[in-house]
């Protein structure tokens, strides 16, 4: 039997190598400290390994516009500024199913008609194998307002005529395509 144990010498993990099988128990709490502890470390590797495995990421951003015309940006904990919510597509996931998760997860919202695609972009600001795909959402209900988390810290409606400053330049790219008709560019 082998523990590993943190500076303070509480116990992380125990590791049981009977002659039959590996066993590992960890300390939930404890786990759970070492793991954020190390996620600056396990964040890069991870993307590194993506960079080789994965040719190109694909994403998926929803124009959520309400009744009355406004448009619902969310602003996340880790970049600045608002944005068009949504997020990366998961192996196996269609591009409808990870929009629906993205809303939900993000907004609160359900779609309720199948959503209008609006373009697929090259995101080459991020990575030279990312691209987007933007969809239009007019049919949906929010039950309820998001609440606030450790991803999305704020969220809402907001008329063209009152946008926040800080909207991302891609954002506002995208709303000029839909609303002021302007070209449709193929870079996000």
């Amino acid at each position: 039997m082998m523990r590993v144990v943190a500076p303070s010498g509480n116990p992380l993990l125990t590791l049981d190598m009977s002659a039959t099988k590996l066993r590992m128990e960890p300390t939930p709490r404890k786990f759970h400290r070492m793991r954020r502890a190390l996620e600056p470390l396990i964040r890069p590797a991870i993307h590194f390994y993506w960079r080789f495995s994965r040719p190109a990421t694909l994403g998926v951003r929803a124009m959520v516009i309400d009744g009355q015309g406004r448009i619902f940006l969310v602003k996340h904990s880790y970049v600045d500024g608002w944005h068009l919510p949504g997020g990366g597509v998961e192996t196996g996931e269609s591009l409808l199913e990870a929009l629906a998760r993205e809303l939900a997860e993000e907004g609160n919202i359900v779609m309720s008609a199948v959503p209008r695609l609006h373009g697929v972009f090259f995101n080459k600001r991020i990575s030279r194998r990312d691209h987007v795909a933007l969809y239009i959402v007019r049919d949906f209900r929010q039950d309820s307002a998001p609440r606030p988390d450790h991803e999305i810290v704020a969220h809402g409606f907001f008329p063209l005529s009152a946008l926040p400053e800080d909207v991302g330049r891609a954002t506002r790219a995208r709303i000029a395509e839909v609303f002021e008709q302007a070209a449709v560019s193929e870079l996000w």
